[in-house]
This record gives structure tokens, C-alpha cells and sequence, in this order.
């Protein structure tokens, strides 16, 4: 809501997906890319990790609010670049670069980290546990295991508009129970 100059007040609409994506995303697309090259200069296609990390945030946002963007892009970017970096150094591409051309920063969590995400883990865990069966089944294969909805749907031999519903009801339960124990602000 706002007000007018006249003291009414009026409805301000929600910016469009596609107007938040480029005001709170693809705005940073020059830093982002700025900021690979800096810090994995063995990351030879720069450009599609920035591609990725876009869809991946695209994706994000359907299934949840994102808090701050940016820094949630900047964040799958790092460890999509993690991820290229690991590989390469299990499976060089050009044999002729010797290992100490490859600088790999440190990526290991620290104990803190650790147990944070392992606490986090097992309250997702309870809060699956305490679903319904079928909604349950459906966020199970669908969320955690990764399969489509239509691919959900088959294995459960449900429409997929049942597979729909079922995701959204069980990840609000979920978000609901996590909120409970006071930790629904990590999911904003």
C-alpha cells in the first residue's frame, strides 16, 4: 500500500517475476562474472556459470521468497565454480597444465559450519517425517531425490496437478514446523 498526494491510499503491485529477476539478479551479472575470474581463474567458461547460476536462482525463487539476491546468487555462482574446479582437478581436461597452476581456495566448512548443517539437516529431516504420507512420498521424489513432477507423478500414479498440490502443502507444513523452532528466517 501507499499513499497519493490527495492522502488515499492505494494498492502497489508485486514487481513482475521477470522485473525482479532483472532489478535484484541480472544487474549483477558484470560483478558476478568479475568476480569468478578473480577467484577461479581456472574456470575457463566464466559465462556459463553465471547462465547456470541465473537458472538456478530462477528456480530458487519459484519454491521460495529469496531475502537478498545477490548475495544468494553470488553464492550458487561460488559453488558452481567449486564444483568445475573439483572436477578439473580429478579429470584434467589439458593434460599439459601441471596442479600448481590451479589455485583452489579453501572450501572446507568449519566445525561451526558443520554442525549448523547438521542440525539444519536433521530438523528437515523431522519436518518431512511429520507429513502426511502422500505429501510426504511426494517431497521425498520430488525435492529431495530430484525427480519431475511428472516423473513423481507416475511413480505414485497421481495427476500431476495432485503432484503440485502435494509439494506446495508439504513444503509450507515443513517451512511451518522449521518456523517453530525459530529457524524459518535461513529459508527467506
Amino acid at each position: 500500500m501507499s499513499t497519493t498526494p490527495s492522502g488515499s491510499t492505494e494498492r502497489v503491485a508485486a514487481p513482475s517475476a521477470n522485473e525482479w529477476f532483472e532489478r535484484e539478479v541480472h544487474a549483477h551479472g558484470s560483478q558476478l562474472k568479475s568476480y569468478l575470474r578473480g577467484q577461479f581463474p581456472s574456470v575457463r567458461d566464466v559465462d556459463d556459470v553465471v547462465q547456470e547460476s541465473y537458472l538456478k536462482i530462477w528456480k530458487a525463487r519459484t519454491v521460495r521468497p529469496i531475502a537478498s539476491a545477490k548475495a544468494f546468487l553470488f553464492k550458487i555462482a561460488r559453488h558452481l565454480a567449486l564444483d568445475i574446479v573439483r572436477r578439473e582437478r580429478r579429470s584434467p581436461i589439458d593434460s599439459r597444465r601441471s596442479s600448481e597452476d590451479i589455485l583452489v581456495p579453501e572450501s572446507r566448512p568449519t566445525a561451526v559450519e558443520t554442525l549448523l548443517t547438521d542440525e539444519l539437516l536433521q530438523l528437515l529431516a523431522q519436518s518431512i517425517a511429520q507429513l502426511p504420507a502422500k505429501e510426504r512420498a511426494v517431497i521425498l521424489l520430488h525435492k529431495v531425490n530430484g525427480l519431475s513432477q511428472k516423473e513423481t507423478a507416475a511413480a505414485l500414479n497421481l495427476p500431476v496437478r495432485t503432484v503440485e498440490k502435494y509439494t506446495l502443502q508439504g513444503l509450507r507444513h515443513c517451512q511451518a514446523y522449521l518456523a517453530k523452532r525459530g529457524i524459518a528466517h535461513l529459508f527467506d
